[in-house]
């Protein structure tokens, strides 16, 4: 009799385990159906999918998750809210990107405390995860916390250089600031990395604009600077935006009336980066602006690369123009290219 328990256990627990092992599989391919649904923009289908999938498979948190993204595509983010929360107490691999996702529900919700803390709790379980850094500087940027929006956007550019919109959450927040040269170095490192969106063409005119409000030509036709007042601050950047007012009064002297916009703009943005890089080189002291981007655009500035470096940054502003410039100059991009792959840039 005792043979006959033990061969009946054995037999029930190999059902248990073999049927927990279809219903795994068969959630993982609902699951797979489902993301293909989503990044087809069909989310009512997706949601099904991964519904059936939680059906068939309770426990699986990745379900849930993504449950949880499409229903916040789909405009539903409220109801996305306890399955995430499930994610985050069951599941530690998938809480940083839940804390996240939760976040950007509540501030979506205009609940932007909630979601600060929220975001903060994310980064606590989870250091490494690169956008949890990236939307709490974008909820402190909305509340106009300028300096912590910047801190934030700093620690998601030292997870991800490329990561564009950190670079131009940095140059809103420096902007904030009355900080032009941080913010146009921000704002050329973002056009780098999107050089033809509609973004990239608000982000030349706001690098214009600072530009064009550094000086104000009378009536007699004399020029007046304004520098920004570091208040408190670092001298080399007030020497910095005397520089950027420097290179705002260039365009209205006699011997540059007759050049070109794209010319102008590249003699303008070389004298920028050419001045700080120069103040740089002599600080011992060194912040993350000085090493990430006044260095690393002083090189710039030095090298041969400056005249499509200018065009890139430019494009949107002077289209047509820069345009033919690179079907005549078709090298000069690889050759950019090849200096951005081998030029170090530290933090």
């Amino acid at each position: 009799m005792k043979t006959l328990h033990k061969l009946f256990t054995a037999v029930l627990l190999l059902f248990i385990f073999t049927n927990a092992a279809f219903a795994q599989t068969d959630a993982q391919a609902l699951i797979k159906q489902g993301i293909q649904l989503h990044d087809q923009g069909k989310f009512a289908e997706a949601i099904d999918k991964y519904q059936q999938a939680i059906k068939a498979d309770p426990a699986n948190m990745q379900a849930e998750f993504e449950l949880s993204y499409s229903l916040f595509s789909s405009g539903k983010g409220t109801d996305a809210i306890p399955h995430l929360e499930k994610v985050i107490k069951n599941e530690k691999s998938l809480s940083a990107g839940a804390y996240d996702l939760l976040g950007s529900i509540y501030d979506d919700n205009k609940q932007a405390d909630k979601a600060i803390e929220l975001y903060k709790q994310g980064i606590k379980a989870n250091p490494q995860y690169q956008r949890l850094y990236y939307n709490l500087g974008l909820s402190l940027l909305r509340q106009q916390k300028y300096a912590d929006a910047e801190t934030q956007a700093i620690e998601a550019l030292k997870l991800d250089p490329k990561h564009g919109s950190s670079h131009r959450l940095y140059a809103v927040a420096c902007l904030g600031q009355n900080k032009g040269v941080c913010a146009i170095m921000a704002f050329c490192n973002f056009l780098m990395l999107e050089p033809q969106t509609q973004r990239s063409t608000e982000a030349y005119q706001q690098i214009q604009q600072i530009i064009q409000s550094k000086v104000k030509v009378t009536d007699d036709k004399k020029i007046n600077m304004f520098i920004q007042d570091q208040k408190g601050g670092d001298q080399d950047m007030g020497a910095a935006e005397m520089g950027l007012s420097l290179a705002a009064a260039s365009a209205n002297l006699e011997q540059n009336k007759g050049k070109s916009l794209p010319a102008l703009f590249e003699d303008q943005l070389k004298t920028i980066l050419g001045i700080t890089g120069e103040l740089s080189a002599k600080k011992k002291d060194k912040g993350f602006f000085w090493k990430f981007y006044a260095d690393y655009f002083y090189k710039l500035s030095q090298s041969a690369n400056m005249p499509v470096f200018a065009r890139i940054v430019s494009l949107t502003g002077n289209q047509q123009e820069n345009i033919q410039w690179f079907k005549d100059h078709p090298d000069d991009l690889k050759t950019l290219d090849a200096w951005f792959k081998s030029t170090e840039r530290s933090f």
